[in-house]
Formats: C-alpha cells, sequence, structure tokens
C-alpha cells in the first residue's frame, strides 16, 4: 500500500470491506434456506460441489456463482476506483482470506477455489483461461473435482509469472495458490488412497 495517512487508512478499510464481503457465507445461508446445514450433510464443506451434491445442480451452481462474484467484485470495483493499482490485488486476497477463514463462522470456511476464481478473473483473466483449460482437461479425464482444483490453483502463479503478471499479483496469486492447495490436504490424502469420490453430473 502507498500514500500518505489517509490514503493508507483508506486503503486499510477497503481491505477490511473486502474480507467482510469475502466473509460471507454463501453456501451455508442457501443451504439453510432449503433447511439443509452443509456442515452436516457430506462433506461438510459449504462450497458449491457440495451444495451441488446435497442439495442440487440449482443451489450448487448458484453457490458457485455467489463465491465467484465475492472474489471479482471488490476487485473489479477498485481496479476502477484512484486507489494505486497494486491494491486490488491485497483487496483480492482479503475477500479470498474472508471465505476461507470467515468472520462468521468463527474463522472457518470454504476450500476457496470459487472465491479464488472470481479474484483470478479480475486480477488476470488470461492466466485463467489456461487453468480452467486444465480443470476441465483433468475432469474430462479422471473426474475429480479436487484433483483439477488442486492442479488449478498450481498452475495459476506460473501462468501469472509467464504471462508477465507484476510482483503484486504474482506474490498474491502464489498466496492464494498455496492456501488453497493446503485446504485441500484430505482431499489429497484421498486421492492417494483411491477413495476420493468422482464427480457425477
Amino acid at each position: 500500500m502507498t500514500g500518505d495517512g489517509t490514503s493508507i487508512t483508506a486503503q486499510c478499510i477497503v481491505i477490511a470491506a473486502a474480507y467482510l464481503i469475502g466473509s460471507i457465507p454463501t453456501g451455508l445461508l442457501l443451504g439453510k434456506a432449503y433447511g439443509i446445514d452443509v456442515r452436516k450433510e457430506g462433506s461438510g464443506n459449504i462450497g458449491a460441489t457440495n451444495l451441488y451434491r446435497t442439495v442440487g445442480r440449482k443451489v450448487g451452481i448458484i453457490t458457485l456463482f455467489g463465491d465467484c462474484l465475492k472474489g471479482l467484485l471488490p476487485v473489479v470495483v477498485v481496479k476502477a476506483s484512484t486507489f494505486p493499482p497494486e491494491l486490488a490485488a491485497w483487496v483480492g486476497l482479503a475477500a479470498f482470506c474472508g471465505h476461507v477463514f470467515s468472520l462468521f463462522l468463527k474463522f472457518k470456511g470454504g476450500k476457496g477455489v470459487a472465491t479464488a476464481l472470481g479474484v483470478f478473473l479480475a486480477l488476470a483473466p488470461l492466466a485463467v483461461t489456461l487453468a480452467i483449460a486444465l480443470f476441465a482437461a483433468l475432469m474430462f479425464l479422471w473426474r475429480y473435482v479436487s484433483l483439477g482444483s488442486i492442479a488449478a490453483a498450481a498452475a495459476m502463479p506460473v501462468a501469472v509469472s509467464l504471462l508477465g503478471g507484476d510482483r503484486t499479483i504474482t506474490i498474491v496469486t502464489f498466496v492464494i495458490a498455496l492456501i488453497v492447495i493446503a485446504r485441500h490436504h484430505e482431499n489429497i490424502s484421498r486421492l492417494l488412497a483411491g477413495t476420493e469420490s468422482r464427480f457425477k453430473a
């Protein structure tokens, strides 16, 4: 962050607001609208995949878009403002952290894939197309959402760097990728054991 004291204060407020927006538990709220606490169903995750499996396709898709928008909109708003350009990346990281470590869920949350997607779409759209292509290829071959998500997350910092992303975006992308992969540690164990559930459309 750069600028005088007033500017830095304003930037901190914007980052805090992005975190609060990211903290809104989209999947949990949608599940409760249908009388279901998704934390007690399926994988126990509040993300789109578990909503798809436990509540239904429509709710799963809405959750995906809702979580994605939590990452996309704060970054887009900051990029369109007069704030320093590098603030957009930190705002994206704040929104992502809000989803993964939600203030409203005692600093627990989802795995962050959809929110990360929203952040990346705003920060590095070309790199996202490469990551999505990798995700789609792995899904087509093996139908593991977790494997596709982990691989896409790992590919993002590489893609951003190769496509000439600036230092701040590259650092933020790397941090988000690490957190996404770490949040999938149980999925990684199941993948290695051959017990991970395949996605059924």
